[in-house]
């Protein structure tokens, strides 16, 4: 695909600050979400809740211009939105509900420094993961984040009679088809915006149908300062090696994002621009963990949209770090965006997600087609679609062990490694049939 703003190009300001909405739209509700259900499940008063989502927004928003424009030997520099992960969401409530959020402050701090030193080794993990490594990787960061999309689509439990009831499902389908539609037919500048046009599109389709909350927006307040330290740090050994060890399994998927969004920007990353990404990662959490926020996490939706609208130009997400920081300050700002229906959001996720999963099988496709290849394929995706389908499958594991298997990428993408290791690999230019 054709890129129309490349990595280092930069969009007229309209356009810019237009594309750059894009992209907040579509990860502002993750964002949110994660601070949101954490604070909710270990019992915290509204305002502190509030308190967490502020400082994830504005963690996010550094940590993003960061990985965009580069600082010193820190940041990928390319086009990564950061955001508080949903993998340190079991963790986080288990460790607050036993210390409260200074225990999970505490903890993140003490992982991230692991992240960081991590960092100092991805050229090595970079040689780790060939064409036929990475596509399995980066195809199971886009199919098993699809329920994910379908959780929106039905906005509600899955046992509740409004899961997924008709106005939902013809909200999300209408969404999808308007990005399907302007993707399809529309030209250059109409064609990047497609992400946007669609959840306005479905949000003003909802508003018809008065399926628009306005309650968010006349409960948030006008400013909001940051409140770094608030809860301060409390250490529990225990806490720290749980939250390090999802920090491990974050690292994984960070490295199959980052190397889809190379493909995706027509760039290939080499272990040396590893290093800035993770280095990057890691310094985020440790900012996160001061700022109060949750930890932080390259958006694997952002790299969709990468691949969709053909705007690679890494201006344009640095200009998203900067509106999240906005929101951070402005919360009326972040509660508007937020009023978006989960359907709409839904709807347009299946586009995102479905063209991750195409970036990757992309790279499969363009890997040795042998029966050595064909068969690491094979076991990787079907270890890590395994383990998402069917989480009970690694329930009797030591809980060290369990952490790694409960995510599909990081199970599909160490069993794609090891295989890729361990097989013989054949003569040079040889195929066997």
């Amino acid at each position: 695909m054709k890129l129309l703003y490349p990595l280092n190009t930069r969009p007229p300001l309209g356009l810019t600050l237009l594309l750059a909405l894009q992209h907040m739209l579509a990860s502002i509700g993750g964002i949110v979400a994660m601070p949101l259900i954490v604070g909710t499940s270990i019992g915290l008063p509204n305002s502190d809740v509030v308190t967490l989502i502020n400082a994830s927004l504005l963690a996010s928003g550094i940590a993003t211009i960061i990985q965009c424009l580069g600082l010193g030997p820190i940041g990928i520099r390319l086009p990564v939105v950061m955001g508080s992960s949903f993998a340190f969401l079991g963790i986080a409530i288990v460790i607050g509900k036993e210390g409260g959020v200074s225990s999970i402050m505490g903890a993140a701090l003490v992982g991230s420094l692991v992240v960081i030193a991590a960092s100092f080794y991805m050229h090595k993990v970079r040689a780790l993961f060939p064409t036929v490594v990475s596509g399995v990787a980066v195809t199971l960061i886009g199919l098993t984040i699809l329920p994910v999309a379908m959780d929106w689509i039905g906005d509600a439990p899955v046992a509740s009679p409004e899961f997924a009831s008709l106005p939902k499902l013809f909200l999300a389908l209408i969404s999808l088809a308007i990005v399907v539609a302007v993707s399809a037919y529309g030209r250059n500048t109409l064609a990047a915006a497609a992400i946007v046009i669609g959840l306005a599109g479905g949000y003003l389709i909802a508003l018809a149908l008065e399926m628009v909350d306005w309650q968010q927006i006349s409960e948030a307040h006008w400013f909001a300062r940051p409140e770094p330290f608030k809860y301060g740090f409390s250490l529990s050994l225990g806490a720290i090696v749980s939250m390090s060890l999802v920090y491990l399994v974050v690292i994984a998927e960070a490295t199959g994002d980052f190397i889809a969004l190379g493909n995706n920007c027509h760039i290939n990353v080499s272990g040396h621009d590893l290093k800035r990404g993770v280095l990057a990662d890691g310094l985020g959490s440790t900012l996160a963990a001061i700022l109060t926020a949750m930890p932080l996490a390259s958006f694997s939706q952002n790299v969709g949209i990468v691949g969709l609208t053909g705007v690679a130009s890494r201006y344009v997400v640095a200009t998203t770090g900067g509106l999240l920081i906005m929101a951070s300050l402005l919360p009326k700002f972040a509660a508007l965006t937020v009023t978006i229906p989960k359907p709409v959001i839904g709807g347009v996720g299946l586009v995102m997600f479905g063209m991750i999963a195409y970036t990757g099988i992309r790279m499969l496709v363009k890997a040795s087609d042998t029966k050595r290849n064909a068969l690491v394929v094979c076991v990787g995706l079907a270890a890590g679609l395994a383990v998402t389908f069917e989480p009970r499958l690694v329930q009797h594991l030591p809980d060290e062990m369990a952490t790694f298997f409960h995510s599909g990428i990081a199970t599909g993408t160490i069993t794609t490694v090891l295989l890729n290791l361990v097989l013989p690999k054949p003569p040079s230019g040889e195929d066997a049939d």
